[in-house]
């Protein structure tokens, strides 16, 4: 039975995390570039100099001695985003969404005192959200206000984001993760949250996977996941593109977010994406992987021509039924 089923999935191109691991990761990343993925400052310090957008930086907490005076940096500022610079899964990020006398108003409605706020930042420099659990610096970044594409199927004003595989410098998978009130409003799928598979091709939205079953509809707003085309779709991929020659990494995942007005930002670099994007795609990754490996050597040279390529091989236009018209 499990022999079955096994070989069921083999057939079907999907790629198993033993696979990923070493034929993948170890094969095709280096450890000398995992730092610059790890660590949140430093890849934005990164992407600066290669022009991809991140979002703005307002502070860099270095130690415990440095907090008392955070909130005398931050100004009159009434919205940011708190993130450990080593965290993963969204793990210790707060969304501060305004400011009053009583403190510091989170994305759920939460006031968090001054003593609150002193606290989470001592978490977060003690390492309990980081890799590892070594001890950690923490962010705060500009708050991205989301474009409104994927508002009817998000929830809690959660920011929705999008990963995108990449492997040789080709776009070759991508989803969409969506919050829901089980995430609390953030968009991990092991939270809680969906992950809608995204045609590379045509950058539309396909079916969804919401822990680890296929979904049509959004479990809170009851609304469609599929057909949803998100916006400035090329040149997010290519900006994904850019980023093996950005970190030296052959395989990894790329995490953007739609703000309403400055379009596609980089959120953060994976070197050890998940695979569950598989599900959401109702496709697997190995076929992609290695089909991307026979690609014509000329094709290697440039973002341009690898995404061109990737939305050719990888897309899924000629699926969609006769006169249907994607939302968005």
């Amino acid at each position: 039975m499990i022999g079955r089923g096994v070989r069921r999935l083999r057939e079907a191109g999907v790629l198993g995390m033993n696979r990923r691991n070493a034929e993948y990761i170890m094969g095709h990343n280096p450890r000398s570039a995992y730092p610059i993925v790890d660590d949140k400052v430093l890849t934005k310090r990164l992407a600066r100099r290669f022009g991809i957008p991140t979002p703005a930086l307002y502070a860099v907490v270095e130690n415990h001695g440095s907090i008392a005076g955070l909130a005398g940096l931050l100004g009159g500022l009434r919205e940011f985003v708190v993130k450990p610079a080593r965290g993963a899964g969204g793990s210790g990020i707060v969304l501060i969404r305004d400011r009053t006398e009583q403190g510091f108003v989170t994305q759920s409605g939460r006031v968090l005192t001054p003593d609150d706020f002193a606290y989470h930042l001592a978490t977060l420099l003690s390492g309990v959200h980081s890799l590892g659990g070594t001890e950690d610096r923490a962010i705060v970044e500009a708050l991205v206000h989301p474009d409104p594409v994927f508002a009817g199927v998000t929830v809690r004003e959660g920011v929705p984001d999008i990963r995108i595989i990449v492997y040789r410098g080709f776009p070759v998978m991508a989803m969409v993760r969506l919050p829901t009130e089980a995430s609390d409003g953030k968009a991990n799928l092991h939270r809680g949250a969906i992950g809608a598979g995204i045609d590379i091709g045509a950058g539309v939205t396909l079916s969804a996977v919401h822990r680890s079953r296929i979904v049509a509809q959004h479990p809170d707003t009851g609304n469609p996941v599929a057909g949803i085309r998100v916006p400035s779709w090329e040149e997010m991929l290519l900006l994904a593109a850019r980023a093996t020659e950005m970190t030296g990494l052959g395989y990894l995942g790329a995490d953007f977010v739609l703000d309403r007005e400055a379009g596609p930002v980089l959120l953060e670099l994976n070197a050890r994406p998940g695979l569950a994007i598989q599900i959401a795609n109702r496709a697997g990754l190995r076929g992609r992987l290695e089909e991307t490996d026979r690609a014509p050597a000329a094709l290697f040279a440039t973002a341009a021509s690898r995404v061109a390529w990737a939305r050719q091989r990888f897309g899924r236009v000629a699926e969609q039924p006769a006169g249907s018209s994607p939302r968005g």
